[in-house]
């Protein structure tokens, strides 16, 4: 199963430090990654396989938010499936 990981805001050091970080905690592999920075604003986007994640994935989205939160960025995670029907439509 995978997921889409985005991460949007100011540009600072540690970003994809802190959420790669998060991601091995609970045994998820990044499977690609691509982030762009324009003037000071950081945009990332991960493809993540979570078949191994060692929590519910409502615990994993949640803990990303809040610490998205606390570093200033909007952090969103979904399944790819749902990721892929959004953008069929």
């Amino acid at each position: 199963m995978k997921a889409v990981i985005s991460v949007i805001g100011k540009d600072t050091v540690g970003i994809i430090a802190r959420v790669s970080e998060v991601l091995s905690r609970h045994s998820i592999n990044i499977l690609d990654i691509t982030q762009s920075v324009l003037s000071d604003l950081f945009a990332m986007i991960m493809l993540v396989d979570i078949t191994t994640l060692d929590v519910d994935y409502t615990v994993l989205k949640d803990e990303l938010e809040q610490m998205g939160e606390g570093m200033g960025l909007e952090i969103h995670c979904m399944h790819a499936s749902v990721f892929d029907t959004m953008h069929k439509i």
